[in-house]
């Protein structure tokens, strides 16, 4: 195994104690690996659409390490904990479709369920409880009672490789969508509700107040308001579909 060099938080937790308690339970167990926050976020409850987002989260990101993802509605209930291995990056979380498109996405990806439980696990927090410490016993190599498991069966194997909807919106108001951007035909416009946005490189190339469609810094189609919030302006929200790209004319 690789050397870890950091621990990834991955929520839809947002403002509140629930990442502090993360934080303080990983800065026990490892208090030399540092842990950052990636994202906390994630539209509530929505795996449908974090599964979408975390791809391009971590696609420039830098290996060696850990990703605790936690989008978690079912917690308690009867779903495994799963490891996910692509190359040299590691991502805990629990099998609810979270890292089904992640999986789908990348050569090579390994898939594991967790058996290891620890002895004292509430039933509303397996953030804390479960995935925290079963992250910082794989940076120390402590056993994890790991099953292999098939990719396929894994639930979200058969969700579609792209989501034609808004997956999130930034404080800016943008919208980044489930689609790749690559491939997407630049002089095409793209349907949203009753509007046709045009394709932009960047903000500048296009009018103060004007909504149009780019590639952003993550490889994902993102709708903007150059100047403006495209969520109020445009009407959407997370989870709204969009598309599809049409000639323009």
């Amino acid at each position: 195994m690789a050397s870890i060099r950091r621990l990834v938080l991955v929520t839809d937790f947002g403002d509140g104690i629930y990442v502090g308690q993360m934080r303080a339970r990983l800065g026990d167990l490892l208090p030399a690996v540092p842990v950052l926050d990636l994202v906390h976020d994630l539209p509530p409850f929505r795996v449908d659409l974090a599964a979408y987002l975390l791809p391009a989260l971590v696609r420039d990101m830098p290996p060696g390490a850990i990703y605790v993802c936690v989008v978690d509605p079912g917690v308690g209930g009867a779903r495994d904990g799963l490891l996910v291995q692509i190359r040299d990056s590691w991502f805990i979380g629990p099998d609810n479709g979270l890292l089904a498109p992640l999986v789908h996405r990348a050569e090579g990806a390994t898939v594991d369920r967790i058996g290891w439980c620890p002895s004292v696990l509430s039933a509303s927090f397996h953030g804390r409880d479960w995935f925290a410490p079963a992250a910082a016993r794989l940076a120390v190599g402590a056993d994890l009672q790991l099953c292999p498991m098939d990719p396929a069966d894994m639930i979200g194997s058969d969700w579609p490789r792209e989501r034609a909807a808004v997956v999130y919106v930034d404080r800016f108001g943008n919208l980044m969508t489930g689609l790749q951007a690559t491939g997407r035909p630049r002089t095409h416009a793209l349907r949203v509700g009753e509007h046709r946005l045009r394709h932009a490189r960047t903000f500048c190339e296009v009018a103060s107040g004007e909504a149009f469609w780019y590639e952003n810094a993550f490889g994902l189609v993102e709708i903007a308001v150059n100047l403006g919030r495209a969520d109020r302006d445009l009407g959407l929200c997370c989870g709204d579909p969009i598309g599809p790209f049409l000639p323009l004319g």
